[in-house]
């Protein structure tokens, strides 16, 4: 009995991680210069508390990718921005709008304030890719 159980908790093992996808992101628009990429995946919204996610690249080149493994299917969306001046942070304007270049996936965000339904995906594939161009809303200061 012990080693019936043993062995359907290792076959429950392996459709699980057969199960689990991975995600390519290519990050366009880069801006020359100095400063890290950080490219985060979100489920459910794009609030800090549902892109638990992330992973970070330096900005050199005019675009980076980055790997995400062992995602869970679903419908995500990909946010990411470049910290120009190292802070750690994406910087705004009194009025809430990025002065460093953003993008998030499917081009959403361009026109209006980005939102989860127009930048989600879903991910059900064991291997995909998606590609999100960054761009400023203001020019550089």
């Amino acid at each position: 009995m012990k080693r019936a159980v043993c062995c359907g908790l290792g076959l429950a093992c392996l459709v699980v991680s057969a199960r689990a996808a991975s995600l390519e992101v290519e990050v366009d628009g880069i801006e020359p210069g100095s400063g890290t990429v950080y490219v985060a995946l979100c489920q459910g919204g794009l609030a800090e508390s549902t892109c638990r996610s992330g992973k970070d690249a330096p900005a050199d080149g005019r675009s980076q990718r980055v790997l995400f493994k062992g995602i869970e299917p679903g419908v995500y969306a990909v946010v990411a921005y470049q910290d120009i001046n190292g802070n750690g942070r994406i910087d705004r304007t009194g009025l809430g709008l990025p002065l460093e270049p953003y993008g998030v996936s499917r081009g959403g965000g361009r026109r209006a304030r980005p939102d989860f339904a127009t930048a989600s995906f879903p991910l059900d594939e064991p291997g995909a890719a998606v590609r999100v161009r960054l761009a400023r809303t203001l020019p550089s200061r």
